[in-house]
């Protein structure tokens, strides 16, 4: 992947109005394939997700997790597939609405649908496709009193820029990979690092786990094996992280902002109240279009529902594809649909850069 061309994600700003061919709401892997799908056929797309960056669960939650099921790849990261696929849509440009969820849909008066988002962003599109996974994910929060006053300012779920925690005191709080991942990037970015966990067994991949502890032995960082208690200083500023250990008791750690990954909650949440039919809290489809019981509105992925539906990466795919030759129907009504090969297709590999 060297020579490849990796798309940053083309943000665009919260609270502004956008028109395109197709709203994506999620983007996790079977989102992201789908702005492919649709490009091919020349149809635009935007992505609205809860998450700070592409990649839904693989990225958020997995980075390091290998995935063994994806065709023609033995094995690939949750980050490696997410990189991959942000690659293979490049050339198509899509735009990314992050950090917000899709609160609600109405149609137009040119039958047309607004979706709007909870950071006040409305994208008008002809076709809306549901790629939600199991739902919108929020981070699990510690319960540490008064947390909320802090949040924005000083206590954060992600991180957005490494440099907004550069010459910080920091405590990172989490055993997966996500805590683990942060506290070897940041420690050479903050003040210090400090790594917070209620036990001395981590869930992260065993490299990473290595890599720590190696750190922390040669004095880059510290690890704390201690409970959070508290947030200490004056809301929203930190100035130190409460802790209690068995070996230490109560003592409080100096930081000027604090990391918390302790993964996601999944919710079907506002899609849940965009008018569709739905079973056992999924989106029932057919099997021909992946259409909705609402003409124009798909749902791909884990979201959707059918008869032998297996939720699996690969299975999304698939139904992407079918999706998006139902989607051209919707978005020029009077052209014709011709099935094209990449492989042979001059037209396409103009589309992809690569003819």
């Amino acid at each position: 992947m060297e020579n490849a061309r990796i798309a940053a994600p083309v943000q665009a700003e919260p609270g502004g109005e956008y028109r395109t061919d197709a709203v994506i709401v999620g983007a996790g892997p079977v989102g992201l394939f789908a702005v492919f799908e649709l490009g091919l056929l020349d149809i635009k797309a935007h992505l609205i997700d809860v998450l700070e960056v592409p990649g839904g669960q693989c990225a958020e939650l997995y980075p390091e997790k290998p995935i063994y099921d994806i065709p023609a790849l033995p094995v690939v990261t949750g980050q490696e597939l997410t990189d991959r696929l942000m690659q293979q849509i490049a050339p198509f440009d899509p735009v990314f609405h992050l950090g917000q969820t899709a609160e609600a849909i109405a149609k137009t008066d040119e039958g047309r649908w607004r979706v709007t988002t909870s950071a006040g962003t409305v994208v008008d599109a002809r076709v809306i496709v549901i790629a939600a996974g199991g739902g919108s994910f929020t981070p699990k929060k510690p319960a540490l009193e008064g947390i909320e006053a802090y949040e924005g300012t000083s206590v954060f779920y992600a991180v957005r820029k490494m440099d907004a925690f550069r010459g910080k005191r920091l405590v990172i709080a989490g055993g997966g990979d996500s805590a683990l991942d942060w506290a070897l990037n940041l420690k050479d970015v903050a003040e210090r690092v400090t790594l917070v966990h209620h036990r001395d067994g981590f869930r992260a991949a065993p490299d990473s786990v290595n890599k720590m502890r190696s750190a922390v032995a040669a004095g880059e960082m510290d690890l704390k094996i201690a409970k959070l208690q508290s947030l200490e200083g004056a809301a929203p500023q930190l100035t130190g992280v409460g802790v209690a250990s068995k070996e230490t008791g109560d003592e409080t750690i100096p930081a000027d902002a604090m990391l918390a990954f302790y993964g996601l909650t999944m919710k079907l949440g506002p899609v849940a109240n965009f008018g569709l039919n739905l079973h056992e809290n999924l989106i029932p489809v057919d099997t021909e279009k992946f259409e909705t019981s609402e003409p124009s509105i798909f749902a791909v992925g884990d979201i959707n529902w059918y008869p032998g539906k297996l939720k699996l990466i690969l299975s999304g795919f698939h139904e992407t594809a079918l999706m998006a030759q139902a989607a051209f129907r919707y978005v020029y009504p009077d052209a014709k649909l011709r099935f094209q090969y990449t492989t042979s297709s001059t037209n396409l590999q103009q589309k992809l850069g690569v003819a």
